[in-house]
C-alpha cells in the first residue's frame, strides 16, 4: 500500500545573480520558501520562473524533490542539505521515489497534476551543492526527483496531502525510468516508454534514440 505523502515545503523564485568562488552566474535554483497558499497555473507556481530556456515549460511546470533523498544524503554521505537545496518547487515527505510512477495523477491542494518524468541533474545543481561529483552521484544512487505538468489549476501549501487519483503505469516508477536510461538499459521498458501515457515527449525521444544506438548521452552520466 502506498505511504501517506504530504507537502513538507513549497519554494518559488526567479532568476538571480549568484556569486561563488567560481564567479557570478544566473539561475533560479536559489528559490525562497513560501508561506500560505500558492496559486498553481498550467505554467507552474505563481512567482516562479526559470532562468534557462531549456528548463520549465508545461511538461515541467512543477519540480518535486523528496525529503527521503535529503535524509539519505545525510545518513549515507554526511551531506546535510535543508529542503529546497536542489531548487525544487515542492519538497515531498512521507513517500519514497519508488512509490512515484510516471503518469501518476495527483491532487495537491486543490490543483491536479501529473508526474511527467524524472528530473535530469545538471551542472548548476553540482555548483549549488558544492560537489563536482554531484550529477554522477545523483545518477548512481538513483535519486533525481521528478517533474509534473498541471492538469487543473488551483492552490497548494505546506501540509497539503499528496493524493493519488489515478495510476497509469504501475510498472514504471521514476527510479525504473532512471535505471533504464542511465544504469542498466532495459529494451522492453524503453520500448514501452514510446507510448507511455503521461510521459513527457522529450523522454520518449530519448528512449527512441537509445533504442537505435546505445551511444547516447545518458550512458556517460554514471562514468
Amino acid at each position: 500500500m502506498m505511504s501517506q505523502g504530504f507537502i513538507q515545503a513549497v519554494f518559488t523564485g526567479r532568476p538571480r545573480e549568484i556569486v561563488d568562488d567560481r564567479g557570478t552566474w544566473t539561475s533560479s535554483i536559489c528559490r525562497d520558501r513560501t508561506e500560505g497558499s500558492v496559486e498553481v497555473s498550467l505554467q507552474g507556481l505563481l512567482g516562479d520562473k526559470v532562468a534557462q530556456p531549456y528548463h520549465g515549460g508545461p511538461g515541467a511546470a512543477i519540480c518535486v524533490h523528496l525529503a527521503d533523498h535529503y535524509a539519505f544524503w545525510k545518513r549515507e554521505y554526511g551531506i546535510e542539505l535543508p529542503a529546497g537545496s536542489v531548487g525544487e518547487n515542492i519538497t515531498l515527505a512521507g513517500l519514497r521515489e519508488s512509490e512515484i510512477c510516471v503518469g501518476d495523477v495527483v491532487r495537491v491542494g486543490t490543483a491536479l497534476a501529473q508526474v511527467s518524468g524524472p528530473r535530469v541533474p545538471c551542472a548548476n545543481l553540482a555548483r549549488r551543492i558544492g560537489r563536482t561529483d554531484w550529477v554522477k552521484l545523483t545518477i548512481r544512487e538513483n535519486r533525481t526527483g521528478f517533474y509534473m505538468r498541471v492538469l487543473e489549476p488551483g492552490l497548494l501549501q505546506e501540509t497539503d496531502r499528496w493524493v493519488l487519483e489515478d495510476r497509469l503505469n504501475a510498472a514504471a516508477s521514476v527510479p525504473d525510468i532512471n535505471s533504464c536510461m542511465y544504469l542498466a538499459f532495459d529494451r522492453g521498458l524503453a520500448q514501452a516508454m514510446l507510448d507511455m501515457a503521461g510521459l513527457e515527449e522529450w523522454w520518449k525521444e530519448q528512449a527512441r534514440q537509445k533504442l537505435v544506438s546505445a551511444e547516447h548521452w545518458t550512458s556517460s552520466m554514471q562514468d
